[in-house]
C-alpha cells in the first residue's frame, strides 16, 4: 500500500525511465492493472486469517476488491487536485477496477477451485 501511494503521488519528472518502457504502448495501464490485481490478492490472505472468525471468506474478499476500488479512485482524485507533475486519470481508475475485480476472480478460481468460497 505504502509502495502504491508513493508511486502514485510522487513525481518522476527528470528522472530516466529508459526506452524499454517508452516501446510498450500502454504500459501504465498494465502497471496499474497489475498493482491492484496483487494488492487485491495479497490484501485478502493478509487480512482472511484475522476475520474468518467474524466474517465469511467471500465477505471479506469482495470488501478488499471495494477497498482497493475505493483507494484507486482516491488516489487518481489526489494526482490530479495535489500534484503537480501529475495528473489523474478515467483509465487509470478503470485499469485499477479490472485489475482488482481479476484479482478477486483469480483468488476464487485458484485458490478456491470446486469448493465454495464462505
Amino acid at each position: 500500500m505504502v509502495f502504491v501511494t508513493f508511486s502514485s503521488l510522487f513525481s518522476f519528472k527528470g528522472m530516466q525511465m529508459g526506452s524499454f518502457a517508452f516501446r510498450i504502448p500502454h504500459l501504465d495501464k498494465m502497471v496499474h492493472f497489475i498493482f491492484y490485481l496483487v494488492m487485491v490478492v495479497t490484501g485478502f490472505f493478509a487480512i482472511k486469517d484475522y476475520l474468518v472468525h467474524r466474517y465469511k471468506a467471500s465477505a471479506i474478499l469482495l470488501g478488499m476488491v471495494i477497498f482497493s476500488i475505493m483507494y484507486g479512485m482516491i488516489i487518481e482524485v489526489l494526482q490530479y487536485s495535489i500534484t503537480v507533475n501529475r495528473q489523474g486519470d478515467i483509465l487509470d481508475a478503470l485499469a485499477n477496477s479490472l485489475g482488482a475485480i481479476t484479482g478477486m476472480f483469480l483468488v476464487r478460481s485458484l485458490f478456491y477451485k470446486g469448493e465454495q468460497l464462505k
